[in-house]
């Protein structure tokens, strides 16, 4: 049996905002490894690209 776990809005916003930058974290190092050549302002504008279309 799982344990119900009771939340405030502001935690579970907080929680929101961690999962996002979370996210993002993982796509930039998925990014660095497929492309090794990429520095970091191209890393960093791709990942910004990604996420602002990600709903399209």
């Amino acid at each position: 049996m799982e344990k119900e776990i009771k939340l405030t809005p502001e935690q579970k916003l907080e929680q929101a905002f961690r999962l996002y930058f979370l996210a993002r974290e993982l796509k930039k190092a998925a990014l660095r490894q497929a492309h090794p050549d990429w520095n970091e302002e191209q890393i960093e504008q791709k990942v910004k690209e990604i996420f602002l279309y990600a709903g399209d």
